[in-house]
Order: structure tokens, then C-alpha cells, then sequence
């Protein structure tokens, strides 16, 4: 069916976030307004002109394979994903709810493992984890926040219903994208933006800054300098890197831009050494220190962990935070919600299988073709099995994937993700997405009203991730 003559197609097994009953949702009204009114040749103009302006400005997104050329630019949707004031104040409550619980978790892993000892989470799951860094057992870095920039990544599927899709505790992606598109949204449509109240961005890197100060070590007796460690311009996302370091006006430096001297870490620089007082490191725990972890980086600074354990610098997020983002590990959170704060979760998980457990494998094995299967330490797309949309020859070398290594996957069922309009050649359609909020975790705890949404760009494909194709969208936050 259609609506309001404008040609987009409703799925009725999805909630369409656009409309509701064949009629347009208040948060939309305004959108659809700009959008019926507004020749559908300047449409296409503006859409190329986005495209010129991700191009020109560098928003690629690196693809590791066999492909040959594997740059790749982020698709754009001129079409805004919009949210009510009272929509998102919800949202808010929860991920900072989880992200208090999440660090709470990671200090008492690192030091007494109460929650453990309780039995509310196995300790296998924990001590066994391959993100579990028994070198930083026993530090405390300062206000006893490991995770100090959390993704948590939520998918919707009613009017009223959101559930955590999954968390990212360390390095998670995708905020400079948040804040381009919003950027050329503004630039192409500036007239869209003097019609609607929407709640601005355009103080995160500000707010980045302030948390990553607020967290100064014991020893920083100044006012902290913060800097941004990178891999490299190789690296996937480096353009994110380069793009944070500017905007908080900090230094973007690799490793042997950095020097251990003493209790304190320094910066080379043209004046002579600079001493660092905070990292925000964009690089793996395992190439962080070369003398404390993999031996052979090159991309890490040599001593770096031993002033990080006497206070000299700190490191965000601390290395040993990806404990708390692993999949299997993500299904315990609602009890840490409990165990450490003594509230019930206000957002809720997607019912998960556990594969190292039996009774939860036999059932994956048995529903295999209507799952969602994923590898535990698995990111970005890469690795998973979406059941419905498999054959039947991956499905069962799938099969054989799992019965080899049973605690490497979870599986969760195929949901109903809800859509949005989209802009594509043909007109407005429905495609799915997912939204990622950037919480930061400091003095205080401060969110961005918006985020990242992902959209599938792939008409009937739920995966949205960048590296499988996805594209991103402007998000909203309506000032009530």
C-alpha cells in the first residue's frame, strides 16, 4: 500500500517509524511537510551534492578482503530519522543506566569479582575471556571508570519497544559520522532546519574533551593534555581519528610520536617534549605497550603500562574494557543492572542463546534457519549467519562452525526491525535501521541528544554495519 500518494511501501510485520496506521506520526509531520513540497529534481540535486560533499570531505569507510579497491564511500540518506523529546529522554535513562553498571562491573572483575562470587555471572565467562587482561588486575584508574566513551547499540521494534542490541566499551566508531551528517544536512537544508525544534549536536567533541579532562591521573597537577593515539592513515577508521583530534583542538599522534621518560609519558614536539596527561587510544589493548603485551608492535609506546599503573597518565578506555562488550557477556547485564545498582533495567536485552550452554545449543542447532547467529568477539558485520536470509549450504557450514566451538556464538531471533522512510532514486522507501548513542562517562555522564543511525540499504536486509554496505542518516532529537 501506499501513503498520502507519496509512494512509500508499507511492511506490515515492521513498525514503520514514519507512520501509524496509514497516517504520518507527529515527529514526521514536518519532514513529510519539506518533502511533498520540495521538487523531487532539487531532491536529486541535493542528493548528489551530499555525496560530492562525503567524497570531498574524505568519509570513507576502509574494507578489509580480497577486494581491490577497498575504500569505500559511506551511502547518505537525506531522509532524517526523528525522535520525540519524550522518545529519547527514555533512551537516555537507560544507557546511562547501563553504562553506571557496565563500569561497576569492570572494577569489581578487576579487583574482588563479587558478582562472581555471587554466582550471578560464571566465572569462566570472565576470567576465560580472551578480552580479560589480567595485567591491569589490582589498578585503579581514576574515578574507577574503565569505559569512558560507551556505544550502545539499540534496535526498535514498536512504538514503545527498544531493546539493546549490544555494547561497545572500548573504541567504539562512528561519532564523526553522527556529526556530518549532520553538518551537510544543515548545508543542503537550511530552510528544514529553521521549520523544525531539533535538540543540537554540535557540542560533542566539546563535551568529549571535558570528560576526557575530567579524568586527569593522580599525578596531572595542570591542566591535563589530552591526545588522540592512532594506528595510523591505514587504519579503518583513522578519518574518525584525524577528525576528533581537530575538533578538540588536541594532538592526533601514533605511537612514536610518544616516549616513556621516568613516571611520566611525553609527546615530541618541534618546541621539545610535552608531557601527556591523558590518551584517548583508538588502538587495540594488544598493541598498546609492546614490553606488557604483544611484544612486536609497533604501534604501541614501550613502558606506557607502568606509568598507567602508578598514575602517571591516563589511559581511556582503560585496557581489559572489552570484558564487558563480549556478546556472551552482554546477556548478563541486565543482572548487573541489578546486582550493582539495585534497579531493574529500564532498556531491555534481545532475548539471547548462550551456545556454550546445552540446552541452549541443541535449540540453536534445531532453529538455525530462523536465527541471528554471532561470533562472540565478532564486530562489524563480519562472521555472523542471518538464518532467513541464508542458503541452505551456509547454513549448514554454519552448522559446523558452531559444533566446533560452541562457546564462540550466540544466536538471538531474527527481529523485527522497524523502518524508515528512505530516499532512494524511485522515491521514499521503507529500509531498516539500528541507532548507536555515544554515552561519555566522566566527572558526570553526558549524552548527545542523537546518534548514529545505520540504515540497510539493501531493500529486505537487516544488516546495517558499514562494512556490509550500510549507509548513515541525520538523527533527531524534537525540542518538546
Amino acid at each position: 500500500m501506499t501513503f498520502l500518494g507519496i509512494g512509500i511501501m508499507a511492511t506490515p510485520e515492521f513498525f514503520n517509524e514514519m507512520t501509524n496506521d496509514g497516517e504520518i506520526r507527529a515527529p514526521y509531520t514536518a519532514v513529510m511537510r519539506w518533502y511533498e513540497g520540495t521538487d523531487p529534481a532539487v531532491l536529486q540535486q541535493k542528493y548528489r551534492e551530499a555525496e560530492a560533499l562525503f567524497r570531498q570531505t574524505g568519509i570513507t569507510f576502509a574494507v578489509y578482503g580480497d577486494q581491490p579497491d577497498t575504500e569505500r564511500l559511506i551511502p547518505f540518506d537525506i531522509m532524517p530519522r526523528v525522535f520525540t523529546q519524550g522518545e529519547w529522554e527514555r533512551l537516555e535513562r537507560g544507557i546511562k543506566q547501563r553504562a553506571r553498571a557496565l563500569n561497576a562491573f569492570l572494577w569489581d572483575v578487576y579487583h574482588r569479582g563479587e558478582i562472581v562470587r555471587s554466582g550471578r555471572i560464571p566465572a569462566r565467562l570472565v576470567y576465560q575471556n580472551q578480552a580479560y587482561e589480567p595485567a591491569v588486575v589490582g589498578m585503579s584508574p581514576a574515578q574507577r571508570i574503565y569505559s569512558h566513551i560507551i556505544g550502545i547499540d539499540l534496535v526498535r521494534t514498536g512504538a514503545d519497544e527498544f531493546y539493546v542490541l549490544e555494547d561497545n566499551c572500548r573504541t567504539p566508531s562512528g561519532v564523526s559520522y553522527m556529526l556530518e551528517n549532520r553538518e551537510i544536512m544543515m548545508r543542503l537544508f537550511p530552510q528544514l532546519f529553521r521549520s523544525s525544534r531539533i535538540l543540537p549536536i554540535d557540542g560533542y567533541c566539546d563535551r568529549l574533551r571535558r570528560t576526557l579532562q575530567s579524568v586527569a591521573p593522580p599525578k596531572c597537577d595542570q591542566e591535563p593534555t589530552v591526545v588522540v593515539l592512532t594506528p595510523g592513515a591505514f587504519n579503518s577508521a583513522y578519518f574518525e581519528h584525524s577528525f576528533l583530534a581537530d575538533q578538540m583542538g588536541v594532538e592526533l599522534v601514533e605511537g612514536r610520536d610518544l616516549f616513556v621518560d621516568g613516571d611520566f609519558v611525553y609527546m615530541r614536539t618541534t618546541r621539545g617534549p610535552r608531557k601527556v596527561d591523558v590518551i584517548y587510544r583508538r588502538i587495540d589493548d594488544e598493541f598498546i605497550d609492546p614490553l606488557c603485551f604483544k611484544a612486536d608492535s609497533m604501534l604501541g609506546v614501550p613502558g606506557l603500562m607502568n606509568v598507567y599503573r602508578s598514575g602517571g597518565v591516563q589511559l581511556c578506555s582503560a585496557p581489559g574494557a572489552g570484558v564487558a562488550d563480549d556478546k556472551a557477556v552482554y546477556t548478563y547485564v541486565p543482572e548487573m543492572v541489578r546486582f550493582y545498582l539495585g534497579e531493574e533495567p529500564i532498556l531491555n536485552n534481545v532475548p539471547t542463546w548462550r551456545c556454550s550452554e546445552p540446552d541452549d545449543l541443541n535449540y540453536v542447532l534445531d532453529k538455525l534457519p530462523e536465527l541471528v547467529v554471532k561470533e562472540v568477539h565478532g564486530s562489524g558485520g563480519y562472521g555472523m549467519l542471518v538464518g532467513p536470509a541464508s542458503t541452505k549450504q551456509e547454513i549448514e557450514d554454519y552448522r559446523k562452525r558452531i559444533l566446533a566451538d560452541p562457546a564462540d556464538f550466540i544466536a538471538q531471533p531474527t527481529l523485527a526491525l522497524s523502518t524508515t522512510p528512505t530516499y532512494v532514486d524511485q522515491g521514499l522507501v521503507p529500509r531498516h535501521v539500528d541507532l548507536r548513542p555515544y554515552c561519555l562517562v566522566g566527572k558526570s555522564i553526558e549524552l548527545c541528544p542523537g546518534g548514529l543511525t545505520r540504515v540497510a540499504m539493501t531493500e529486505g536486509s537487516l544488516v546495517v554495519n558499514s562494512s556490509q554496505g550500510g549507509g548513515v542518516k541525520d538523527t533527531w532529537v524534537l525540542s518538546s
